[in-house]
């Protein structure tokens, strides 16, 4: 019954929320690691150059890799080639919808604009149904019932887990989200955190994909292959495995309804080529403690806060060596998390707010 209770709270329009909202934890103000205003400002400052640099390489090489790909279809010699594109397409498009969609990317507008809306369509994504959805997660990291980017609740389905590495799951849930938005509905959930001028927008850029996609499935029809769902669609399935490697880093095993993103979020190094595809995203406490900082000035971000932070975790083995352990467990106690360590002398939060975070649990 516990568990039954636990995993209700969880929907945005179940008890969790209101619970919420009664703790203080709705919309709250979160710890910040203080930082001199003027450093501040420089680490904000936008600019066009690293994102056209890495957006130019992007593109390149998806038209590299899927023109080799295309090249040597049907035969074995086309595989590695899909493999690279298929994580360009189907993990890169993560990290460039996310990071247009705060618009820190670029400087200019349009180029955030524009890239977002590629990448959306590339995750199957409603560009302003993770808009407002991702708004929620920043505002509401982790927080029961309000946070609707929780991707393993208490006791977590180690299965799902698993089948979202090749997006068997979220795959379908997405045609079928892109389907309903296409004859006008929305969710109570998506109702929540959706402003009603918005939903039009929903109903509009759905209805463009459905026409995509028909587009494709002809062309696959006409020609007898499946060489167009390869470069289009497929790719988010077969692609799907490094943006799910890199993602369950984020939060994953980490405390729920705490107002200090040291305590939900891990930063965790990474080699280069992950950093490319992830845009930096592994300084991912320093990216939720300060969301308007661009992805290229994580890195010095995270000189700037790492004496207030717990320890950075070393490499993705190091990472996993927590998280899988901690998702065994929790699937006999969910009641389990793991307590990241704040380093002497480092900020803490006002006793009240601890007291009245404790008090909700």
């Amino acid at each position: 019954m516990g568990i039954e209770l636990r995993l209700a709270d969880y929907a945005l329009d179940g008890p969790g929320n209101a619970r919420a909202v009664a703790a203080g934890l709705a919309n709250a103000e979160w710890y910040r690691t203080p930082i001199p205003r003027k450093q501040m400002k420089d680490l904000m400052q936008r600019s066009d150059g690293p994102a056209t640099r890495d957006t130019l390489i992007w593109i390149g090489l998806l038209v590299l890799f899927g023109g080799l790909g295309a090249y040597f279809w049907p035969t074995w010699l086309c595989v590695p080639f899909f493999l690279a594109y298929g994580v360009l397409y189907g993990s890169s498009g993560d990290s460039r919808w996310h990071e247009c969609g705060h618009g820190t990317a670029f400087k200019t507008a349009w180029k955030n604009d524009a890239v977002y809306q590629i990448a959306c369509f590339m995750m199957m994504r409603n560009p302003t149904v993770w808009r407002w959805s991702h708004a929620r997660h920043h505002t509401d990291t982790i927080i029961v019932g309000r946070d609707p980017e929780i991707i393993a609740p208490r006791p977590p389905s180690l299965g799902k887990i698993a089948l979202a590495f090749v997006g068997v799951l979220d795959v379908p849930q997405s045609l079928g989200a892109m389907l309903r938005y296409a004859t006008g509905k929305l969710t109570v959930a998506e109702q929540d955190f959706i402003p009603v001028g918005e939903q039009p927008k929903v109903f509009a850029v759905a209805r463009i994909w459905v026409a995509i996609y028909a587009a494709t499935l002809l062309a696959c029809v006409l020609t007898r292959s499946i060489l167009p769902l390869m470069l289009v669609g497929l790719p988010r399935l077969y692609g799907a495995w490094h943006h799910i490697l890199t993602g369950l880093t984020q939060h994953i095993g980490l405390a729920e309804d705490v107002l200090d993103h040291r305590l939900n979020c891990r930063t965790v190094y990474m080699n280069p080529a992950s950093r490319f595809v992830y845009w930096n995203m592994n300084y991912h406490v320093e990216h939720h403690m300060f969301p308007m900082v661009p992805y290229h000035a994580l890195p010095k971000l995270h000189e700037a806060m790492k004496a207030d932070c717990p320890a950075p975790y070393p490499s993705f083995w190091a990472a996993y060596r927590e998280i899988v352990p901690t998702l065994l467990r929790q699937v006999r106690d969910p009641n389990y998390f793991v307590r990241r360590e704040l380093p002497p002398g480092a900020g803490r939060l006002p006793e009240p707010v601890v007291a009245h975070m404790q008090a909700a649990e």
